[in-house]
């Protein structure tokens, strides 16, 4: 049986790229809003596309565009050949034209188009890939989300904003503000010493909350997600990334924080008194109605981590991502060294809070450079050894425990209830300081001190 081959045309708009080029010569000035939305690779016909790259280089040096300069340049480009032909095209174009009051129309049509062109050659590309036995089916798909949602952005043109737009949209937000009884813009964390300095956590902020191990890092963002899970009007979709702990560690730890039962005593099960156990069961009934989401896979990357998010975002409207641990994530290029991995992992997750509009807190893991020096209080300096986080971060906090580095080392750990400093040392919209924690070893519960 023979191979039928069907032969089928891209998409494209000639009669749009037609009234384009007719509108330029109509309407020179046009250009200070086409030069920058339109390329030349959008036009699909040849000829529409030299005309208007023709164009574009006269608008660059300032000269007037009209069918002579045109046509003039593209002879000297060797591209025009027939005289009477191409003069007569350029004047017909002009000829189309009544008005231009759909000149948006047109773009968008030639925008259309090229874009549908250019995702079936990307997706000519991802379905060549996908024969490859280099790749696994994780990666592909990964990859396959990534080109696929790259196109998904370019539908959205993005222009200057005048001031007078922007400044009224902040007017409004001051007015809504000021008529509201709120003194916190973002997500509640539900602490409220936090929450006045940082004004909640807002959309498209990245937060980095680093230490030494053993500071209870961990433990405070599982109180921050069941905090704001509780406080918040609207309980905000929460996906949480654990690369250090399984599922049931954090699910056990939260019943613990929430029940007050040791945790140790809940994973051995072992002496729960039944009212212990009707604690448990209330708890599990309570917090199963909380959105919160999580992955525990131990070796992911950073295009799974935004391609999850992005999933989520559209199918639970996701309101806040928690990463334990920044370090622990693998970079999707393997040939960078360390720090520019951590760099680019960074700056990833930053790019994730804008792209979703949502904020996103990330542990850092500090190193043991900390502890060379005399005062081991956590600064911003300590993490410039790990990339761009410091520069990336729009809020860097610190968490810091005094009885940590206790000389008697035998004393340590021997108390249910230690005191934690939380150093906010960037807070890029506001204010910095300290605050203090009553941190209980047996529940992980963090208690703001009055």
């Amino acid at each position: 049986m023979q191979n039928v081959i069907i032969k089928k045309t891209l998409p494209f708009h000639f009669e749009a790229e037609q009234a384009i080029l007719g509108i330029i010569f109509l309407y020179p000035q046009k250009m200070h809003f086409i030069y920058d939305v339109l390329y030349v690779e959008d036009f699909f016909e040849i000829k529409h596309r030299n005309i208007f790259k023709v164009m574009k280089d006269l608008f660059k040096e300032k000269k007037d565009i009209d069918y002579i300069s045109v046509h003039s340049l593209l002879k000297d480009k060797n591209i025009s050949k027939d005289k009477e032909e191409d003069i007569d095209y350029l004047i017909d174009l002009v000829n189309l034209i009544s008005d231009i009051k759909n000149l948006e129309t047109y773009i968008e049509l030639i925008k259309e188009a090229a874009l549908k062109r250019e995702l079936i050659e990307v997706s000519a590309s991802i379905n060549a890939k996908g024969y490859s036995d280099k790749i696994n089916a994780q990666d592909y798909l990964d990859l396959a989300e990534t080109e696929i949602f790259k196109f998904s952005q370019k539908r959205k043109t993005n222009f200057f904003i005048e001031i007078g737009t922007l400044l009224k949209s902040i007017q409004e937000k001051t007015i809504n503000n000021r008529n509201s009884d709120k003194q916190v813009i973002g997500l509640r964390t539900g602490f409220n010493s936090l929450d006045k300095i940082t004004l909640g956590f807002k959309p498209e902020e990245f937060i980095v909350l680093a230490s030494r191990p053993a500071m209870g890092k961990s433990a405070f963002v599982m109180n921050l997600a069941l905090n704001m899970s509780r406080v918040n009007i609207t309980p905000p979709v929460i996906a949480i990334f654990s690369l250090e702990m399984s599922n049931e560690q954090i699910g056990t730890r939260m019943l613990s924080f929430k029940t007050k039962i040791y945790h140790k005593k809940i994973i051995l099960s072992k002496g729960l008194s039944e009212h212990e156990l009707n604690m448990i069961q209330k708890t599990c009934d309570e917090i199963s109605e909380y959105n919160i989401f999580f992955d525990d896979s131990s070796s992911l990357n950073i295009s799974t981590i935004r391609s999850q998010c992005r999933r989520l975002k559209y199918e639970n409207k996701l309101d806040f991502v928690i990463i334990d641990y920044l370090q622990l994530i693998h970079d999707s290029d393997q040939k960078n060294n360390r720090q520019t991995e951590i760099s680019n992992i960074s700056r990833n997750l930053k790019q994730m809070a804008r792209e979703l509009k949502i904020p996103v807190f990330a542990l850092s893991q500090l190193s043991r450079d900390v502890e060379k020096r005399e005062d081991k209080k956590p600064i911003l300096s300590d993490l410039r050894d790990s990339g761009s986080i410091e520069q990336d971060a729009d809020v860097v906090m610190f968490l810091y425990r005094d009885d940590y580095y206790v000389k008697d080392k035998n004393q340590f750990g021997k108390n249910d209830v230690v005191k934690v400093d939380l150093i906010i040392s960037k807070n890029r919209h506001g204010i910095i300081g300290i605050k203090k924690f009553d941190f209980n070893l047996t529940n992980l519960s963090f208690i703001e001190e009055i």
